[in-house]
């Protein structure tokens, strides 16, 4: 599928800080930045992700957590540090890597 299989992948078990670097990496890939500038407390839109693109990581995101998501999910929770919490909860996951 055009090389893309391997972005939706985290390494090692699924858990909150996996699932916030993975949203790290995905945006600094669209925006063009190194992950080390993304600020996990600013909002998507302040990165310039329009509705279009959010649904897009949304759709990206679903194939991680193996789960549906919301397309708006991104609006509704507008940080990386909001949303990578909430679907910690949502997916009862380990706020630990391992």
């Amino acid at each position: 599928m055009f090389g893309r299989k391997k972005e939706a992948r985290t390494t090692g078990p699924l858990t909150q800080e996996s699932l916030r670097q993975w949203v790290i990496d995905h945006l600094a890939k669209r925006i063009e930045v190194p992950p080390a500038d993304i600020d996990t407390g600013k909002s998507f839109e302040a990165y310039g992700l329009d509705s279009r693109v959010a649904v897009q990581v949304s759709g990206a995101l679903e194939k991680v957590v193996e789960r549906r998501l919301s397309p708006g999910l991104l609006y509704e929770h507008q940080t990386i540090d909001d949303l990578s919490g909430y679907l910690a909860r949502e997916l009862r996951l380990s706020d630990r890597t391992g």
